[in-house]
C-alpha cells in the first residue's frame, strides 16, 4: 500500500491547502431568493408566523401533489417527523432498521422506548438485505424501517411482503430520496408512511424541516393531532401530542426552492456525472452508480475505496481535509457502533458483516449547486494523484 508521509503529501507536497475556503459536503442549496422575499414579505403582512399557516398549507399541498400522495405533514425537522410516524403507527418492542443509516433513525426509536433491531444491508445498494430482515424478526418484531439510502431505493416490494407475512408495520426513511423514483413511482408513496428530512444539507431543503407523507387518512389525521399537541380545534386535547409544527418561514424557502429543484438536480446529476468520468480508470476507486431509469437527486457523490486501493480510506480523507476539501465517511462506523448501541449491542457487527465491510470503504465528496465545476476538476486531480 502507498505510503503517505504526513495529511498534506499530496499534489503540492506540504504546501498551503488547495482551497482558501473548505469544501464542504452537504453546502446548503439556495433557489431564488427573490421568490422567499416575496413569500416572507406576505407572511409578515398577515403577522402570522406559525400554527399551520397559510405557506405551510400550501407548500404540504404543493409536495402532495408532486409526489401525487394523498397526504403531506409538514414538520418541524426530519427526526420529529420519525418520531411522529412511529408514534401514530403504534410501533412497540422491537423494530428492524439498518445499521447502515444516519443515527436519528435508530435514535428516533430508542427515545420513545423501542428497540431497534440491526439487519445488514445489501454491499452493492447499501440498502436492507430482505433475507437478513427475516433472520431478525423475533416475536417482540413491530415493525421494520427501511432507508432510501443516497436517494436508491430499498426494496420496497420484498419488504412489504415480508411485514405482510408477518403482521409487520412498514415505513421509509426518506430523508435521502426527495425527488427519487421507485419504477416510475414517486418515492414517498410506500408502506404505510414515509419520512422525508428537508434539512439545510439536504438536496432540497426549507432550512430546517421535515415531512410525512401517506395515503392512508387515519394515520394522517393522527399525525396531524400529534404535531400540535393533541388539539382539534380551540381548547379541545383529543389526543397526546407534542410540538412538531413547521414554522412559516420554512415553508417559505421550501416553497422557493421547489420551484427550482428540477434545475437544481439536473445541476448535480452533472457534478455526479463528471465526478464519474474524472475518477474512471483511478486503481482501487469506483464512484457509486445511480440507476440511469430511476429519478434521483444526485445529491451525493459516493467513493469506494476497495481492499485493493493503494492508498487507505482513512488516508484519503485526511490528505482531502488537509487541503481542505472537507470529504466525509458517512455513516461509519455505523449505528452499531455508536452509543447507546454500541455499548447494547456489543456483538452486533457479527451479524452486520456487509455493513462493516461498506463502512470501511465509504467516502462521500463535496457536492452541491455552490461547487463549481473547477472545484470538481481540482478534488478529482488531487484523488488521482493521492491513488495513482
Amino acid at each position: 500500500m502507498k505510503t503517505i508521509r504526513s495529511a498534506a503529501d499530496l499534489a503540492i507536497n506540504g504546501a498551503p491547502p488547495a482551497f482558501d475556503e473548505p469544501l464542504h459536503v452537504g453546502r446548503p442549496n439556495i433557489g431564488n431568493i427573490d421568490r422567499f422575499n416575496e413569500l416572507t414579505a406576505r407572511m409578515f403582512e398577515r403577522r402570522w408566523l406559525t400554527n399551520n399557516g397559510p405557506l405551510v398549507q400550501e407548500f404540504e399541498n404543493a409536495i402532495a401533489s408532486r409526489l401525487q400522495v394523498k397526504h403531506c405533514i409538514a414538520m418541524c425537522n426530519g427526526t420529529i417527523a420519525l418520531e411522529i410516524a412511529i408514534r401514530a403507527l403504534g410501533l412497540s418492542g422491537e423494530v428492524i432498521v439498518p445499521s447502515w443509516t444516519f443515527v436519528a433513525t435508530a435514535h428516533a426509536l430508542y427515545w420513545q422506548g423501542i428497540t431497534p433491531v440491526f439487519a445488514d444491508i445489501d454491499p452493492v445498494t447499501h440498502n436492507l438485505d430482505p433475507a437478513a430482515v427475516r433472520r431478525m424478526i423475533t416475536p417482540r418484531t413491530t415493525g421494520i424501517i427501511g432507508v432510501h439510502l443516497w436517494g436508491r431505493a430499498a426494496p420496497v416490494e420484498a419488504l412489504q411482503t415480508i411485514a405482510d407475512e408477518h403482521g409487520l408495520k412498514l415505513m421509509f426513511d426518506a430523508a435521502h430520496a426527495f425527488g427519487s423514483s421507485h419504477r416510475g413511482q414517486s418515492i414517498g408513496r410506500f408502506g404505510a408512511c414515509e419520512v422525508f428530512s428537508f434539512h439545510a444539507t439536504k438536496s432540497f431543503n426549507t432550512m430546517e424541516g421535515g415531512a410525512v407523507t401517506t395515503n392512508d387518512d387515519g394515520l394522517a389525521e393522527a399525525m396531524r393531532l400529534m404535531r400540535n399537541f393533541g388539539f382539534k380545534g380551540y381548547d379541545n386535547v383529543i389526543h397526546p401530542g407534542t410540538n412538531g409544527k413547521m414554522i412559516e418561514v420554512c415553508a417559505a424557502m421550501g416553497l422557493a426552492n421547489l420551484e427550482g429543484f428540477e434545475a437544481l438536480a439536473t445541476n448535480s446529476e452533472r457534478t455526479h456525472a463528471t465526478y464519474a468520468r474524472e475518477l474512471a480508470g483511478v486503481p482501487g476507486i469506483s464512484v457509486l452508480a445511480y440507476d440511469p431509469v430511476e429519478r434521483n437527486s444526485h445529491h451525493y457523490v459516493v467513493l469506494e475505496v476497495a481492499p485493493d486501493c493503494p492508498v487507505s480510506r482513512d488516508a484519503i480523507i485526511a490528505a482531502l481535509h488537509a487541503e481542505n476539501i472537507l470529504a466525509r465517511k458517512y455513516f461509519w462506523p455505523g449505528c452499531h457502533g455508536m452509543q447507546p448501541y454500541r455499548d447494547l449491542f456489543p456483538h452486533a457487527s457479527l451479524l452486520l458483516p456487509n455493513t462493516c465491510a461498506v463502512a470501511e470503504r465509504n467516502v462521500v465528496l463535496p457536492a452541491g449547486a455552490a461547487l463549481a465545476e473547477s472545484d470538481i476538476h481540482a478534488v478529482c486531480a488531487a484523488v488521482r494523484v493521492l491513488v495513482d
